[in-house]
C-alpha cells in the first residue's frame, strides 16, 4: 500500500525591479539626455548660433555635464519623495516644472542675442522632456 500527500505550493511574487532600480535608471536617462542635449547644442553651434556668455562660448562638453547633474539631481529628488511623500508623483512633476524653469532664467539673462536665449531654452526643455518622465515613472511603483 502507498500513501501520497499532496504537496502545498506557494507562490511568491518578487518585484521585478531591482532595489537599485533608480540610480540606474538616473545615469541612464542622465547620460541619454546629455547626449541629446549635447548633440542639439552642436547642431545649433554649427548653424551659426554663437551659445556664448559674457563673450565666451559655452563649451559642447559643459551642456553635457550640466545635464547630467539635472538627472541626478531629479533622482535624488524621487528618492527623496518616495520616502516622505504620500503624492510623490504630483510633488515631483511640480517640483520638476519649477526646476525647469528656474534653470531657464539664466538661460534669458545671460546671453546678449535672441538666438542664444532660444537655444539654450530649448536644451532645458529637450533635456526636461528626456529626463523627467522617465523618472516620474519610477515613482509608479
Amino acid at each position: 500500500m502507498s500513501i501520497s500527500t499532496p504537496t502545498l505550493t506557494t507562490s511568491h511574487r518578487q518585484s521585478v525591479r531591482p532595489t537599485s532600480s533608480l540610480p540606474r535608471t538616473t545615469v541612464g536617462v542622465g547620460l541619454a539626455a546629455a547626449a541629446v542635449t549635447t548633440a542639439a547644442a552642436a547642431v545649433v553651434h554649427a548653424a551659426g548660433v554663437a551659445l556664448a556668455v559674457d563673450g565666451e562660448m559655452i563649451p559642447l562638453a559643459g551642456f553635457a555635464q550640466m545635464t547630467f547633474v539635472g538627472a541626478v539631481v531629479g533622482g535624488l529628488i524621487v528618492a527623496v519623495l518616495k520616502r516622505r511623500s504620500t503624492d510623490p508623483h504630483r510633488l515631483f512633476l511640480r517640483a520638476a516644472a519649477v526646476l525647469t524653469a528656474l534653470s531657464c532664467v539664466p538661460s534669458i539673462a545671460l546671453p546678449p542675442d535672441v538666438a542664444s536665449k532660444l537655444a539654450l531654452v530649448a536644451t532645458h526643455l529637450i533635456a526636461a522632456t528626456i529626463i523627467v518622465p522617465v523618472l516620474a515613472r519610477q515613482l509608479d511603483d
